[in-house]
C-alpha cells in the first residue's frame, strides 16, 4: 500500500524537481546531504530548494526502518503509522495547538502486509531561524550590564513558558534539547525534529521530567547559573517561590540531568575507544 500526499500550496515547486511520486522522492540525490556519524543507516536527509522565490525545505527518508523501530512508534502514537507521517502529524498537531513547529509540507509511505517498507516526510525551513544551541542572543556574550541582565531574565522566563505552553497540550518531545529549540528575530521560539513527539496515556510527569533535564543538561553552564535555572524552574512552575511538591520535581529533573550525564560521558568513551 503507498500513500502520498503534498500540501497543495508546494505541489508545484516539487513536481517542478520531478518529486511527484514515492519512487522519485527516493531517487532524489539533489541538495545537501545533511548526514551525520550517529544518523541510523535507515534514515537519510536532505536540504534543497523548491519554487519561487527559493523556500529551503527538508526531506527526511525513512527506508526500511528496524521492525523494533516500528513496533515503539506504534506504540508512542496508539496505531500504526510509519515514522515519515508520525512527524508530518507531529508538526500538524502542535501547530493546531498553538504551538511554533516547522511547516510539514509533504509525506508519502509505502507499507508491506504489515510493516512499512520505506516513508519521508518533507519539513519547511524556519525562516530566520537558529538553533539555541548554535547561537543564544547577543546580550548573553555582551557585558553584564543592568539591560543585559533584564534582557537574558525575560528570554528564560519566555523560553520556560513556551515549553510549558507545550506540555500543557499533553505532547512530550522526548529530544528536548537547545538545538531542537529555534529562535526566530522577532523573539518566537518553534520545536524542530518532531520525529519522537507524543502523547502518553500514562508517565506524562516522567516524559515531561525527561524533557526538562534535558534541557537543562544542554543548557551550557557559561551562559545560564543556578540562579538563572531556578528562574526557568519558576516561570515554568508559574510560581513566584517553591512549594515541597516542586521541590521534589526539582530533585527528579536534577537527577535525570546526572543520568543523561553519565549516558553521554559513556558513549563518548566508547566512540573513542573506537
Amino acid at each position: 500500500m503507498t500513500e502520498f500526499f503534498v500540501e497543495p500550496a508546494y505541489k508545484k515547486g516539487l513536481e517542478q524537481l520531478g518529486l511527484n511520486s514515492l519512487e522519485a522522492i527516493f531517487k532524489f540525490q539533489a541538495g545537501r546531504n545533511l548526514a551525520k556519524d550517529n544518523l541510523a543507516q535507515h534514515r537519510s536527509r536532505i536540504e534543497f530548494q523548491i519554487g519561487t522565490p527559493a523556500t529551503t525545505v527538508f526531506l527526511k527518508r525513512y527506508d526500511r526502518p528496524p521492525i523494533p523501530a516500528q513496533l515503539r512508534n506504534w506504540q508512542s502514537a496508539k496505531r500504526r503509522i510509519s515514522c515519515g507521517l508520525a512527524e508530518f502529524y507531529a508538526a500538524q498537531n502542535l501547530a493546531a495547538l498553538g504551538i511554533n513547529a516547522p511547516k510539514a509540507v509533504a509525506c508519502g509511505e509505502h507499507r508491506g502486509a504489515f510493516f512499512e517498507k520505506r516513508s519521508f516526510v518533507i519539513i519547511e525551513e524556519i525562516a530566520d531561524g537558529v538553533s539555541l544551541e548554535r547561537q543564544l542572543p547577543v546580550f548573553f556574550n555582551g557585558p553584564a550590564t543592568t539591560e543585559n541582565l533584564v534582557l537574558r531574565r525575560r528570554f528564560i522566563e519566555q523560553l520556560a513558558l513556551f515549553i510549558r505552553n507545550f506540555h500543557d497540550t499533553g505532547f512530550r518531545h522526548r529530544d528536548l534539547y537547545l538545538c531542537h529549540i529555534f529562535r526566530v528575530s522577532d523573539g518566537r521560539f518553534f520545536l524542530i525534529d518532531l520525529a519522537r513527539v507524543f502523547k502518553p496515556m500514562l508517565f506524562g510527569e516522567r516524559f515531561r521530567v525527561k524533557d526538562l533535564a534535558q534541557l537543562n543538561y544542554s543548557a551550557p553552564a557559561r551562559y545560564f547559573s543556578r540562579a538563572d535555572r531556578m528562574r526557568f524552574y519558576l516561570a515554568y512552575m508559574r510560581r513566584s517561590n517553591l512549594t515541597p511538591k516542586n521541590k521534589s520535581f526539582i530533585g527528579k529533573i536534577i537527577r535525570k540531568t546526572g543520568r543523561i550525564a553519565h549516558h553521554d560521558a559513556k558513549r563518548a568513551d566508547y566512540n573513542t575507544a573506537l
